[in-house]
């Protein structure tokens, strides 16, 4: 049977980005976890898993999703899950207050990654969807697009980044010509080397658009002479992790 202490136990496990680096910075006895997980709690059967799973471990997908939807996104990920079980208070009596603080810190919030371009290649895209620099035609459309469907912040931003000479957004629209998504680079607070903010209509996901936006960009930025593309405040750090090899870049030590 799944519980809670299972999930937190495979988290403290995981050695690669965030999780490692939650792994690396709490004082967490993993021996002292494995011997306190009960085998008695209450347990149900759930579409999601093929074995039972405590009553808790429900409380912390229901949770889980409510995050997922919160944020505008469509895959539950390791943030909304280690947010859910604090938040529950399932594994509570396992955590220090330091180490919930650093969990927080690290897992559940938008981290900055980084991806080298040195040795980048645009890759082979099947099916690509329809892709192009802004033009000045789509610039009010863009920005209520943004206003509607991300943030007031994203729209200021990307109107800033429509008063340069050769603005470096790229827009993809569905077979309609509707706007499906955007993507730039170098135009949040002026910052050179850094892609975002970027993002694609709930209803268009998971058609690759993101990932054709994201590479559009990054082969623009390797043309310039960038070794390195700083990704800011990254939200699905899975989806950078598997579209460009991605990593995170590691907090400072003080939490």
């Amino acid at each position: 049977m799944l519980t809670p202490s299972h999930i937190l136990l495979a988290c403290f496990l995981e050695k690669t980005g965030v999780l490692g680096e939650i792994s690396l910075r709490c004082n967490m006895n993993l021996d002292l976890l494995i011997t306190v997980i009960d085998p008695e709690h209450p347990f149900i059967y759930h579409d999601f898993f093929t074995i039972p799973i405590a009553t808790e471990v429900e409380s912390v997908i229901k949770k889980s999703i409510t995050y997922m939807k919160k944020y505008n996104q469509i895959y539950i990920n390791e943030g909304h899950i280690l947010k859910a079980l604090l938040a529950t208070n399932t594994i509570a009596s396992y955590l220090s207050e330091k180490d919930k603080k650093i969990i927080m810190a690290l897992g559940t919030t938008s981290r900055d990654m980084i991806t080298h371009l040195g040795h980048y290649i645009f890759p082979e895209i099947k099916h690509p969807p329809f892709i192009r620099k802004v033009k000045k035609e789509d610039y009010e459309n863009l920005i209520q697009f943004v206003k509607m469907y991300f943030s007031e912040g994203w729209a200021q931003t990307i109107e800033k980044g429509l008063c340069e000479v050769n603005p470096k957004i790229y827009v993809a629209f569905e077979e309609d010509h509707t706007l499906a998504g955007f993507a730039a680079f170098d135009i949040y607070q002026n910052k050179k080397c850094y892609f975002g903010p970027m993002g694609v209509h709930t209803s268009q996901r998971t058609k690759g658009i993101g990932y054709s936006l994201l590479h559009h960009c990054l082969k623009d930025m390797k043309e310039i002479g960038y070794e390195y593309a700083i990704i800011g405040g990254a939200g699905p750090m899975e989806f950078y992790e598997k579209a460009c090899n991605a990593v995170v870049i590691p907090m400072p030590v003080e939490i």
